[in-house]
């Protein structure tokens, strides 16, 4: 009985909806929906009727209700007018939908015949533009955006908003970005301050001056003394010929010019042996022939090798010494080869080393070597640094820090966090006044310094958001003005 008596009820209601269905599309009353102007002036009903005024109201077009609907949408309806059990109005359900309202155009837009067209904007508002016109696939026409007309993909932020979100910006400006390289190194010997020291004739080791290695030696010390027949017997040439060349001055030109050759390949051997200018001079003036040779250091340095041994005897051309001028030194650094594009000739280094806590020198790359190292896959470098100080030490292991520039030149450069990475696109968001923010597709380049290159999508002098864009994306619903990008 109970499910007869539901099956009733449900017939019933349909019914009802039918016949109200029926009578409003029949002999429906007419009614006028009031718009806007009309209300505003029509008074109430128990205060006075002002004619002239609802004249002068416009009415909108006439619709035709088809039924009465509860207030709250419930499944109540009636084919009049009807109040529920709360004194309140059913709402009218017209046969048409209502007309569309034709939004205002801003006051700031100009009129198309007087403004530059920038590109046309899908009908319906999706991402999609066009630079030229075009339609949709419904076939409606896309509406042009007019130079300084709002296109709709800026997001707008009070400015009370703007300051609660901390947002700050930074202007996109030319620089050049460079990337430090690490790598490591060891200091060497600077090549063009080593010196041998070597006899150019056979000889004995009759007296060590110099005797330690690591020993410091001037320019002009003296480091052995040298016995050598040899050089006593071209000593004594060397006089011979010249007293010679003095007996015959006299002489036929032939005979002069026999001992003057004599006595120019006596002195040339001298010459060629580095005996020192002023023992030759000795022997110019008459002087007696020295036993032994006092062999000086050419040069200022270090003691880095001694084979020297005193009563030794010493064949031309054997390493007595091994000099070496420390107040230069080179590091060699080894380089990785996927940053040697980035290391050039002339660039900054600096080098930092556990022996000496606390201290950094600084040099520049000067030379670039031309293989890598199969094992290894990196390359040497070679730095120039100054020790006045003597406290580099060959072999020193250290670390370096190369300021390699990223960039061949200046580049547009932006905060890295002004970018807004979704994995297959990158976007910022461009200031563009009075709390207007414009999301833009960029393309990026190289990063350093906390900075990333743009190719695309932001001129130098734009501002950009630095801090909080991500607060903006979630305060404006960014990520609908976004979707151009992620679709595009």
């Amino acid at each position: 009985m109970k499910r007869i008596g539901l099956l009733i009820g449900v017939a019933a209601a349909f019914v009802t909806f039918a016949g109200g269905y029926w009578a409003g599309r029949q002999a429906g009353p007419k009614h006028a929906v009031p718009g806007p102007a009309e209300t505003a002036a029509t008074p109430a009903k128990d205060g006075g009727h002002d004619p002239a005024a609802h004249a002068a109201a416009p009415l909108e077009t006439e619709r035709s209700i088809l039924f009465f609907q509860h207030p709250d949408g419930r499944p109540e309806y009636s084919p009049i007018p009807k109040k529920d059990d709360q004194g309140r109005d059913f709402k009218p359900v017209f046969a048409d939908p209502e007309p569309a309202k034709t939004p205002e155009r801003p006051a700031t837009t100009k009129a198309p015949g007087t403004a530059k067209i920038l590109f046309y904007r899908h009908p319906m508002g999706l991402p999609d533009t066009s630079p030229v016109p075009k339609k949709d696939s419904m076939g409606m026409d896309y509406i042009p955006v007019f130079e300084g007309e709002d296109s709709g993909r800026t997001v707008k932020i009070t400015p009370d908003r703007v300051q609660k979100l901390g947002v700050k910006t930074e202007v996109a400006l030319r620089r050049i970005l460079s990337r430090p390289i690490r790598a490591v190194g060891t200091v060497q010997v600077d090549e063009r301050q080593q010196h041998v020291i070597a006899l150019k004739f056979e000889g004995y080791i009759e007296r060590l001056h110099v005797n330690q290695t690591g020993q410091p030696v001037g320019r002009g010390q003296t480091l052995m003394d040298i016995y050598s027949p040899d050089l006593v017997l071209a000593q004594q040439e060397y006089r011979l010929a010249l007293q010679g060349a003095r007996a015959l001055e006299n002489a036929s030109p032939e005979a002069r010019e026999s001992a003057r050759s004599l006595a120019d390949g006596a002195l040339a051997r001298l010459k060629n042996w580095d005996i020192p200018v002023a023992q030759i001079e000795r022997l110019k003036e008459g002087g007696e022939p020295t036993r032994t040779l006092a062999l000086a250091s050419p040069v200022s340095g270090v003691v880095l090798e001694k084979r020297a041994i005193q009563g030794m005897r010493v064949m031309p051309g054997e390493m007595l010494y091994q000099i070496a001028d420390l107040s230069k030194v080179w590091v060699i650094a080894e380089i990785f080869e996927q940053d040697l594009a980035q290391v050039d000739v002339g660039h900054k280094a600096d080098v930092s080393f556990n022996a000496l806590p606390g201290m950094t020198f600084t040099g520049r790359v000067t030379f670039v070597y031309p293989t890598v190292t199969p094992e290894t896959r990196t390359a040497k470098v070679r730095i120039e640094l100054p020790n006045h100080d003597g406290h580099l030490r060959p072999a020193l292991y250290g670390t370096v820090l190369l300021a390699a520039p990223a960039s061949r030149g200046p580049v547009v450069a932006i905060p890295d966090s002004a970018v807004l990475d979704s994995g297959a696109r990158q976007a910022v968001l461009v200031e563009r006044g009075e709390g207007q923010y414009e999301p833009r597709v960029v393309k990026v380049g190289v990063r350093a310094e906390g900075y990333v290159e743009v190719l695309e999508g932001v001129a130098e002098g734009e501002k950009v958001v630095v801090h909080a864009n991500f607060l903006i994306d979630a305060e404006s619903n960014l990520k609908a003005a976004l979707q151009g990008f992620h679709n595009h």
